[in-house]
């Protein structure tokens, strides 16, 4: 049983609640404000709320019939029968009530703003897929993904540590927003004929499967290409990473093209892997680079 709970939690897809955590907390240290225990916090927090967003999204799906015999990803622990609605349903709402519980224990450091943000991701980690008008049900779960795992994910996770916003982070949310939202766009690739028999309309549904192939590459490019302050300004080290991660990036990009159905599954992992790799590579050249002005 232990198990079919951490395949609903979808862990192939946790890097992208992480790196925006790890990159955040990356350049909180370049700044000299580096603060451990927000930074732990805000992983927690960031895992707990994507956790209870998939477990929402598994049960949710379930009930609108967008999870059946015809799915060609993962099994859903719903769909499936290996988990009830009814427990889906609560592990869901404990999950969130603990991320928001979580979360509050940044408060003390970032003031009670932090307490609306909280409120904020705990409505729309729901609304993601329920609610009278789910989000990834009307082509917005892309923009969603972009602003919660992008955006809101880097700039708080770098405001509770410094108790400012920064630029450079700013583009790093940029960054982060566009590779999150390729693993789902992998995902809505993956699932195009079953999300149209679903009534599902995700962009790929609404834009076709040429649309996705360009916007991941672009995605992939355009987050290098935004941060590029960081990748290009420094020694060689960092072209030469900069060129690893694209070079990563192209070779799943082309892998993700050439393949259908079940065969994209672990094109899935490999996005989220990318993204971690990019987070993990800015890192490195940040730590040159602080290391260098010594």
């Amino acid at each position: 049983m232990i198990k079919k709970w951490i395949e609903a939690a979808r862990p192939r897809t946790l890097p992208t609640s992480v790196s925006p955590v790890i990159a955040a907390s990356a350049y909180a240290w370049y700044q000299n404000t580096f603060n451990g225990y927000a930074a732990t916090i805000c992983l927690i927090f960031a895992l707990l709320a994507q956790i209870a967003s998939n477990f929402g999204n598994d049960y949710f799906d379930y009930k609108k019939g967008s999870d059946n015999a015809d799915r060609v990803g993962p099994r859903r622990a719903v769909a499936s029968g290996d988990i009830s609605p009814q427990s889906m349903l609560l592990a869901t709402m404990l999950t969130l009530a603990l991320a928001c519980v979580t979360g509050c224990l940044l408060i003390p450091i970032g003031g009670w703003g932090l307490l609306f943000a909280g409120i904020f991701i705990a409505i729309f980690a729901i609304a993601y897929s329920a609610g009278p008008y789910p989000l990834s049900y009307h082509g917005l779960g892309d923009i969603a993904v972009f602003i919660f795992f992008g955006l809101i994910a880097v700039n708080l996770s770098f405001y509770v540590q410094a108790l400012y916003f920064e630029r450079q982070v700013f583009l790093c949310s940029i960054a982060m927003g566009l590779l999150s939202v390729n693993i789902l766009m992998v995902n809505n690739y993956r699932d195009k004929e079953t999300d149209e028999t679903s009534n599902k309309k995700t962009l790929v549904v609404l834009f076709g499967h040429k649309f996705a192939e360009y916007a991941y590459l672009l995605n992939g490019i355009a987050a290098l290409a935004v941060t590029g302050t960081i990748w290009f300004t420094t020694s060689i080290t960092g072209y030469i990473a900069a060129i690893l991660y694209l070079s990563i990036h192209l070779k799943t990009w082309y892998a993700m093209t050439k393949k259908k159905g079940t065969e994209l599954n672990p094109i899935l992992g490999k996005t989220a892997r990318n993204q971690l790799i990019f987070t993990l590579l800015l890192i490195l050249i940040l730590i040159i680079t602080r290391s260098a002005s010594f």
